[in-house]
């Protein structure tokens, strides 16, 4: 039996897999059918030429929070695309129009757009002229006076501090730099009146940064106190010029318009003396701006009869002020001025003080 299987077994021929040749497809004009090539070939579309949103749709309605942010990425995107077509529209406009092209329209800003306010000076005010000539600085502006200031620091000052008080009297002329020593500022204003000093100007720091100035004019004042912000000095700024020199600089006083902002700008400008030098090229300009005071310290350079080069010399800081006190400083008896109140411009945002 055993035999008689293996004989069997090798009669039986091995089969082996062979694949069969695919048949091609036949080209469709051969049968005759020509609608077939319209069903063989991709239908092609065109793409949108601009991808736009309905007109209800919200993006906040997307729960999935990426694709929520990549509507949101999309939708503005269309609306860059669309700001940018519309001022090519009117700039074409504009050309073709050429001299009857209607004047182009002015941004609405918060300066422009300002409420009027009623202390607005006017130069030529005999009421602005007569405040003027019997105030506390008339005395400078009739050149009876020099300045002289005298600036400190609160107890204790830390390195920044002191350094912000050596730099600031290298930008103020005939300024002079002395410690506190825990005295008393009502005691120090005697001394300061005795040496004829014109000004006491004190910085106070909190954790080690600026954050204060007290400005009292004397001997009559007023004291005006400012909150201090965004000090930089002269190591911290980027592609400043070299040191100031000793020259008197010019002042420049920007948008002082109020009855309290040309009393300020009349503060500032009486910390300077009389006559700038205009060899050292030197200006300290105190900008006005939505109740912010920017001072900046700059050297120009005329690089020909057209054009000018400013550099920036430091150091730079923002005050804000927070209130005028008559006569010299007395924090528990003295008579305000002013007094900002800070839910005052809470209500209209367009309404300022200096």
């Amino acid at each position: 039996m055993d035999v008689v299987e293996e004989h069997d077994i090798q009669d039986k021929p091995t089969k082996k897999k062979t694949k069969k040749p695919k048949k091609q497809p036949k080209p469709p004009h051969e049968n005759g059918n020509e609608s077939m090539i319209e069903k063989t070939e991709p239908e092609h579309v065109d793409p949108p030429a601009e991808f736009s949103f309905p007109p209800t749709f919200s993006v906040s309605e997307i729960k999935n929070k990426q694709r929520r942010h990549l509507m949101f990425m999309k939708l503005k995107q269309e609306k860059r695309k669309q700001k940018v077509a519309m001022k090519k529209k009117k700039k074409k406009e504009r050309d073709a129009l050429g001299d009857k092209a209607p004047p182009k329209e002015v941004p609405k800003t918060i300066e422009n757009q300002r409420v009027y306010d009623e202390t607005t000076v006017n130069p030529e005010d005999e009421e602005v002229a007569f405040d003027e000539g019997t105030d506390e600085f008339s005395a400078y502006f009739n050149r009876l006076t020099n300045p002289k200031v005298l600036i400190t620091t609160s107890d204790r000052p830390r390195g920044r501090t002191v350094r912000f008080c050596n730099q600031l009297a290298t930008v103020i002329p005939d300024a002079h730099v002395y410690y506190r020593r825990g005295l008393a500022l009502k005691k120090v204003i005697p001394q300061c009146i005795a040496r004829g000093f014109t000004y006491l100007l004190v910085i106070n720091e909190d954790r080690k940064v600026p954050n204060g100035m007290v400005l009292c004019h004397l001997p009559d004042g007023p004291t005006a106190h400012f909150k201090v912000s965004s000090v930089r000095l002269r190591k911290e700024m980027k592609r400043r010029g070299k040191d100031p020199t000793e020259h008197s600089p010019e002042v420049i006083l920007n948008n002082f318009t109020t009855r309290l902002g040309h009393n300020m700008g009349r503060l500032f400008a009486a910390l300077f003396p009389h006559d700038p030098q205009f060899v050292g090229r030197q200006v300290a300009t105190f900008h006005n701006q939505r109740d912010f005071i920017f001072f900046r310290f700059h050297r120009y350079i005329f690089k020909n009869e057209k054009r000018v080069g400013m550099q920036e010399l430091g150091p730079r800081f923002t005050l804000k002020l927070r209130s005028l006190q008559k006569g010299t400083f007395d924090s528990k008896f003295g008579e305000y001025e002013w007094v900002l109140k800070r839910h005052e411009n809470d209500v209209c945002r367009r309404r300022f003080n200096l």
